[in-house]
């Protein structure tokens, strides 16, 4: 005898906003399964407003509405029983972000929570990782935004340090982002690994995940540092035009992967990361998770 339920995450980044509505298979003395049955992805960069002019734009705040409005019928539609909205980085330091809440909720019927750095990690743990980590490693986990990057270190299967930091990838696509702050991040990782040897790193995101999905790898296997560095390279020497055309990536991913993929190879320099795993989570089905297990 199984028991359905269907929940479902909004996920509004710096780069694009993403609904996940997942079924949850509950069976008597089998682990609960979470599968995805739709995920629906709007490219509206509000980094590029939140992080140059400090506020989100008319116009992408319309769009923001009629990508809710569309989210909440396609939720109908699926009878999804429970959902919840949360939003990061770019709305986090727009000033006119709790204005935008009020207008979407009046207009779409949907609230929505901005959270900060840390519970987004938290968040995002709370995924399958405990499928991946082993209690005799350590990981790095990353997860590269649009405005912020979320690290945290497990160890002993245990999150032992964590921090948030204003670099992502369309801070950096606007050089955005100070050589302090780089600084910053090396002498944080440096320090929090120094006690570990042979730190893994785990990516997280929709551009490592598009590198790893070039690579034609399986899912359980790692990207070693040199393929993506040769993959960093290689796509740097193509212009953005030739990135759409000859790798068919979309247009709000061919300019920013570079610039993740540049944080991701600084992440495992610093950590002495020889591989990076790359399980397909994020904050959308860190949402779901939090949800049915009672965290948020």
């Amino acid at each position: 005898m199984i028991t359905l339920k269907k929940y479902a995450a909004i996920d509004i980044g710096s780069n694009a906003m993403r609904l996940l509505v997942t079924n949850i298979v509950e069976q008597e003395g089998k682990e609960t399964q979470f599968n995805k049955e739709s995920l629906v992805r709007v490219p509206i960069r509000l980094g590029q407003d939140s992080f140059t002019v400090g506020e989100i734009s008319e116009e992408n705040t319309q769009r923001m509405i009629d990508a809710m409005k569309a989210y909440k019928l396609l939720m109908k539609v699926h009878k999804v029983e429970r959902y919840m909205a949360c939003a990061t980085s770019a709305m986090r330091e727009a000033y006119n972000a709790k204005d935008v809440v009020d207008i979407i909720e009046q207009e779409a019927g949907i609230r929505i929570e901005i959270i900060d750095g840390r519970k987004e990690a938290g968040i995002i743990a709370a995924t399958d990782l405990h499928h991946f980590i082993k209690p005799d490693h350590t990981y790095l986990f990353v997860d590269v935004g649009g405005g912020s990057t979320e690290f945290s270190l497990f160890t002993e299967g245990k999150i032992v340090a964590s921090k948030s930091f204003k670099n992502g990838t369309v801070r950096l696509l606007n050089n955005m982002v100070s050589e302090l702050v780089w600084q910053e991040i090396e002498k944080w990782i440096k320090k929090i690994v120094e006690p570990y040897d042979n730190v893994i790193l785990i990516g997280s995101g929709g551009n490592i995940n598009k590198l790893f999905k070039m690579s034609g790898k399986q899912q359980e296997k790692p990207l070693s540092y040199f393929y993506v560095n040769s993959q960093y390279q290689f796509l740097n020497g193509l212009s953005y035009e030739q990135r759409i055309s000859e790798l068919s990536l979309n247009p709000d991913r061919a300019d920013v992967i570079i610039y993740a993929a540049r944080i991701y190879l600084n992440a495992m320099k610093w950590s002495g990361a020889r591989n990076i795993y790359v399980p397909k989570i994020g904050l959308s089905d860190g949402i779901v998770k939090a949800m049915y297990y009672g965290k948020i």
